[in-house]
C-alpha cells in the first residue's frame, strides 16, 4: 500500500530479536509511550526461546528518531537483545520488490 511521503516521513520499523525473557515487550513500548510514538501495527512471536517482534510506529511530536534510537540502543545492552530502529522511507526502498 503506496504512502504519501510527509505521511512515512514521521513513520519507523522497529525490529526485535532475541532470547526471550521478561520485559522486552514491556521496556521497548515504555520507551516508544514516554517519547508519544504510536504503535500502528506489531508483529511478535517465539520460535523455540527465540523471541522476535516487528513494529511501525508512527513518531509523535516528542519522538525525536535519534534520541529514541540511542534509547532503544541502550535498552538493547540492557535487555541482550538486537533492537533496530529504521525510517520507513529507508526500509522500504531497501525492501523494494
Amino acid at each position: 500500500m503506496p504512502t504519501s511521503d510527509a505521511a512515512s516521513s514521521n513513520r519507523a520499523i522497529i525490529t526485535v530479536l532475541g532470547s526471550d525473557r521478561p520485559g522486552i515487550v514491556a521496556s521497548v513500548t515504555g520507551a516508544l509511550a514516554e517519547r508519544e510514538a504510536n504503535i500502528l501495527d506489531i508483529s511478535q512471536t517465539i520460535l523455540q526461546g527465540i523471541f522476535t517482534m516487528t513494529m511501525l510506529v508512527e513518531l509523535g511530536e516528542g519522538a525525536e528518531f535519534a534520541e529514541l534510537k540511542a534509547k532503544l540502543d541502550e535498552l538493547a545492552e540492557s535487555l541482550g537483545v538486537q533492537i533496530n530502529l529504521q525510517r520507513e522511507e529507508v526500509f522500504r526502498f531497501m525492501y523494494r520488490l
